[in-house]
């Protein structure tokens, strides 16, 4: 079987119809957390004497790491309410990032080389509290989440904040398409508990520690980013779309590179589809990684 196409999935997941979090904001976090954590442990038989702590933050530990290596699979209406609750309330606390009064990279580099600068926006923060239309998120080829507990990586801290129906749209999708997804492919689910009404998956090269980039490498980077503007073209509503550094994490791909190859691809991109995307955002990690998007796109001596 080949790689699903948006039309072969979208109705199965329902991606078209609109997700409404439970908008209860709760005063009492403690609470619904051992009544979730219960919940879990009793799934298995080897978790059922496991103790659930007395601090909070421990506790709220315990109930991500749980979430993160469950395996896909169906949870009762009750338990998805009181954790919708939780994850909109913890949103509500951080807080939510609208697109609109960020600065463009024409605000602050008149003088950019870039074509489409205007459209263009360098932003440092957590892509889980952006309110974008679409949020990209770097996956593996299984496609379905992090297994590792609480692992640092972007795809587990965007499928913790969205929920668990985010890891069971993707395994509908890939047990509908029966081989692993290919590296510089996309696939595009809902949002769920998150700001963003929809999450672009994709699939990045891997560059191994020691080794020198290929020039089929970039052109797979390359590639994960086309794929995500061709998907999300595909979805009247996407006007914003916000871009993790693709790759450049666990992967390996070294930063500038893969800086340089995220704008250029895009700025060509634009140049034939002028007219459908408002606002790309590059979302980084740190003042270091937005310096490099910064030199990328303001121009060279």
């Amino acid at each position: 079987m080949t790689q699903l196409k948006l039309m072969d999935y979208k109705a199965t997941i329902q991606l078209e119809e609109k997700y409404v979090a439970s908008p209860l904001y709760l005063s009492n976090k403690d609470e619904i957390v051992n009544e979730l954590l219960e919940t879990l442990l009793n799934e298995k038989n080897e978790q059922k004497n496991m103790v659930i702590p007395r601090i909070y933050d421990e506790k709220r530990s315990l109930l991500r790491g749980l979430l993160n290596i469950r395996e896909p699979k169906s949870l009762d209406d009750g338990f998805l309410r009181k954790l919708d609750s939780l994850l909109q309330t913890e949103l509500t606390e951080k807080g939510v990032m609208e697109v609109d009064p960020l600065e463009t990279v024409a605000d602050i580099a008149t003088e950019s080389p870039i074509i489409h600068s205007d459209k263009f926006i360098i932003w440092k923060g957590d892509i889980t509290q952006l309110k974008a239309d679409a949020i990209v998120n770097a996956a593996n080829k299984y496609m379905l989440g992090c297994f590792q507990t609480s692992h640092a990586c972007i795809d587990n801290a965007i499928h913790s904040a969205a929920g668990p129906q985010l890891r069971e749209d993707c395994e509908i999708i890939m047990s509908m398409q029966q081989e692993l997804e290919v590296t510089g492919g996309a696939k595009i689910t809902r949002g769920y508990n998150l700001p963003s009404k929809f999450i672009l998956h994709t699939v990045g090269p891997i560059v191994p520690k020691g080794t020198e980039l290929t020039e089929k490498q970039k052109e797979e980077l390359a590639c994960c980013y086309n794929s995500c503007l061709e998907l999300a073209n595909e979805i009247a509503e996407i006007k914003t779309i916000a871009f993790c550094a693709i790759s450049t994490g666990v992967f390996g791909f070294p930063k500038r590179e893969a800086a340089s190859i995220a704008i250029r691809t895009i700025d060509e991109w634009l140049k034939t589809h002028p007219n459908h995307f408002e606002k790309i955002i590059f979302n980084v990690f740190s003042n270091d990684d937005k310096n490099i998007y910064l030199k990328t796109l303001k121009p060279q001596d």
